[in-house]
C-alpha cells in the first residue's frame, strides 16, 4: 500500500504494547466462561417450547457475531498503539555542488575515420560511444572540438548536454580540409580550458592516423597543455594491420584494404607529457571500455546537502480506532442491545 511507503516510526518503543493484545484476547475468554452459567432443574419439559423459539430467534441474529465487541476492541487497540509509535513519512531530497571537472572531446574527423574496422565505421562508433560517456557525466562541463586538416571548435564547454549531443551527432568527414592536423586540434581543445577555474581540466584526444599537417607539432601543443595542467587522454582507434575503406567509384562503393598508420609513439608522448594516458581502441567495445575507464579516473568530487522532511501519519490511525470504538458503542445499543459480549 503507498500510505506504508517510506514509513518511519519515531517512538518504536511502543510496539512492546502490542504484547497486551493476547493478554486481552486470554481475558475476554475467561470472562466469557465466567459468564456461562448453569441451571439445574428436575425437569426440562417445560422449559422446550420456550427456550425453542428464544434459541432459534437469539443464535439467528447473534450466534455468528457474538464477539464482535472483542474484535472491534482489539483492532481499535493495535491502531492506538500503532498511532503511539508515531508514524512519519520522510520527504527528502539534496543540494549538490561539484568542484568541477571540465572536459574537452576532440575528435578526428579526417577520411581515414570512415573505415569500417569498427561498425558502422570508426567516425560513427567514435560518436556514438562519446555520446554515452556525456550522458554519464550531467555534472561536468564538457566541449567538443573537431580536427582534419584544421581544427575548431564544434561545441564550446556546457553543462547543456542536450545541446552538445545535437552538435555531436551532427559532425561528418568533409565538414573541413582533410589531412590529420593532430597538434592543432589539441590546442584548439587546451585553448577552450584556458579561462576554466575548474578543479580537473581534461582533454579527450581520439585519432585514428599520424600528424601530417598543421603548423603546431603535437609535442609543443603538448607542453602548453602541461603548462596549463590540463591532462590529456589519448586514444588510437583502428583495428592492426589493415582496415577495410569504402571507395566511390561508378559501379558503387567497393572496399579497399588500407593499411592503419596510428603514429603510438607520439600519442603515448603527448599522454606521458601531461600526465594522462595512451589507450588503443581496435574494435568497438574496447573503445567502450577506454571511455569508462576514463570515466573512472576522472571523478568529480560533489559536496552533498541532505534535507529531510517529516510528516506525522498517526491522525488516521488514531481516527480509525475511534470509529470501531464508536461503532462498538452503536451496535451494542442498537443491534446487540441485551446481549452478552
Amino acid at each position: 500500500m503507498s500510505w506504508f511507503k517510506g514509513i518511519t516510526f519515531a517512538q518504536p518503543v511502543f510496539f512492546w504494547l502490542l504484547l497486551l493484545i493476547p493478554l486481552v484476547v486470554l481475558w475476554y475468554i475467561k470472562r466469557q466462561n465466567k459468564l456461562q452459567g448453569t441451571l439445574g432443574v428436575s425437569a426440562i419439559k417445560g422449559f422446550s417450547a420456550a427456550a425453542a423459539k428464544n434459541k432459534n430467534r437469539f443464535f439467528a441474529k447473534h450466534a455468528g457475531l457474538r464477539h464482535y465487541a472483542i474484535v472491534l476492541r482489539v483492532l481499535a487497540l493495535i491502531m492506538i498503539i500503532v498511532a503511539l509509535a508515531r508514524p512519519q513519512s520522510a520527504l527528502s531530497w539534496q543540494n549538490s555542488t561539484t568542484e568541477g571537472i571540465d572536459i574537452v572531446i576532440a575528435t578526428d574527423i579526417s577520411g581515414s575515420m570512415l573505415s569500417e574496422d569498427l561498425k558502422p565505421n570508426r567516425l560513427e562508433a567514435g560518436k556514438e560511444i562519446a555520446i554515452d560517456f556525456i550522458k554519464d557525466r550531467p555534472d561536468d562541463r564538457i566541449g567538443l572540438v573537431v580536427f582534419s586538416g584544421e581544427s575548431f571548435t564544434q561545441c564550446p564547454l556546457t553543462i547543456d548536454h542536450d545541446v552538445l549531443i545535437n552538435l555531436f551527432k551532427g559532425i561528418s568527414n568533409g565538414m573541413i580540409t582533410d589531412g590529420t592536423a593532430i597538434g592543432m586540434g589539441l590546442a584548439t581543445a587546451v585553448s577552450r580550458l584556458k579561462e576554466s577555474d575548474a578543479k580537473s581540466k581534461v582533454v579527450i584526444l581520439l585519432t585514428d592516423g599520424s600528424n601530417t599537417t598543421g603548423s603546431i607539432p603535437p609535442a609543443t601543443a603538448a607542453e602548453i597543455a602541461k603548462q596549463m595542467k590540463v591532462r590529456v587522454y589519448t586514444v588510437g582507434v583502428g583495428t592492426k594491420g589493415f582496415a577495410p575503406y569504402p571507395v566511390k567509384t561508378p559501379f558503387g562503393i567497393q572496399y579497399q584494404q588500407v593499411p592503419v598508420t596510428i603514429d603510438e609513439p607520439t600519442l603515448t608522448n603527448i599522454a606521458k607529457i601531461t600526465g594522462g594516458k595512451y589507450f588503443r581502441a581496435t574494435n568497438n567495445q574496447k573503445l567502450k571500455e577506454i571511455y569508462t575507464q576514463i570515466d573512472n579516473l576522472e571523478k568529480a568530487k560533489i559536496a552533498v546537502t541532505q534535507y529531510h522532511k517529516k510528516t506525522e501519519r498517526f491522525f488516521p490511525l488514531a481516527l480509525l480506532a475511534l470509529f470501531l470504538l464508536l461503532l462498538e458503542f452503536l451496535l451494542k445499543n442498537t443491534v446487540f442491545k441485551g446481549a452478552l459480549t
